[in-house]
């Protein structure tokens, strides 16, 4: 009887730090899969300000880009698709410190109708926070505020939709 009382007390510590851990790991701010995505404030192309914490309790897609880049360009008309057909916000950071001039955001974002928020990494801090390189590097980021999918590339809208799907 003295064994089976000892093995249910340790069992039930096993259990209590185990879990205790699992719950730490939830909560780790970082730019892997199932950390909180580590909150930022920007400043988008039309002069508003938004704090990604501000977002939470909705789906957002963190798209990473700079004019002068090849696969942005490809990807751009299917991250404005998604901004217009699906339940997500569409938050798409310039590299704008990689970029000749704040104009040559401006002719992009017109050339490619883009009305979802662009925000504005003059200083390079939120890159250098996501540790993006390459890009386009997109994070799709849950309700909850946690980082459900992470790509370093291009992404068409039917893996737009479908990571989307996953986050449901």
């Amino acid at each position: 009887m003295k064994k089976l009382i000892l093995m249910v007390i340790v069992s039930t510590f096993i259990l209590w730090f185990g879990f205790a851990d699992l719950s730490k790991a939830d909560n780790t701010v970082g730019t892997e899969i199932g950390n909180i995505a580590p909150d930022f404030e920007i400043q988008t192309i039309s002069g508003e300000t938004i704090k990604l914490k501000d977002l939470s309790g909705k789906r957002v897609m963190l798209n990473f880009w700079a004019s002068w880049c090849p696969p942005c360009r490809v990807e751009m008309p299917d991250m404005q698709k998604l901004h217009e057909n699906e339940d997500i916000i569409v938050l798409a950071v310039n590299l704008t410190d990689s970029e000749m001039s704040q104009k040559d955001v401006t002719s992009f974002v017109n050339e490619f109708g883009l009305t979802f928020p662009i925000g504005l990494d003059k200083s390079g801090q939120i890159s250098k926070l996501y540790k993006i390189n390459p890009i386009p590097t997109t994070f799709m980021i849950d309700s909850d505020g946690k980082i459900r999918f992470k790509l370093f590339g291009a992404m068409s809208y039917k893996m737009m939709t479908e990571e989307l799907e996953k986050m449901d």
